[in-house]
């Protein structure tokens, strides 16, 4: 099952591309260069909604939660965002954009490590 994006969703996504903050850029630098041949796509449009980053092989949303995750009505936003996900069989991977810049390395092992889990139990 592909992962579609309405139109405002795509329009969202190529603009939020142009935007990506300095804890998106890091992650995104990262996740390129990974040793197991996964394939991330940046900023894709899924639904309503646009996903920080995405693997389609393993149905892996990864997102980097900036401060204002943590105010408003952003908390209630979010949940509803992961279980629309979840509805789709995509498992949501949610991080600080802080612990993009202190713990990089630890991150990107769990990243991989949830995506290789996933690509298998999906692949068989």
């Amino acid at each position: 099952m592909r992962l579609e994006g309405s139109l405002q969703s795509h329009s969202n996504a190529k603009h939020l591309r142009k935007q990506m903050t300095p804890p998106e850029i890091a992650l995104w630098l990262a996740l390129r260069a990974n040793d197991e041949g996964l394939r991330f796509r940046k900023q894709h449009a899924a639904g309503p909604y646009v996903l920080d980053y995405y693997c389609a092989p393993a149905r892996l949303a990864v997102e980097v939660d900036g401060e204002a995750h943590n105010h408003g009505n952003r908390p209630e936003r979010d949940a509803t965002r992961d279980a629309w996900l979840v509805a789709q069989n995509i498992r949501v991977l949610r991080y600080p954009a802080r612990e993009m810049l202190a713990n990089l390395d630890d991150v990107i092992r769990q990243i991989t490590s949830v995506a290789l889990q996933r690509r298998t139990i999906i692949e068989s």
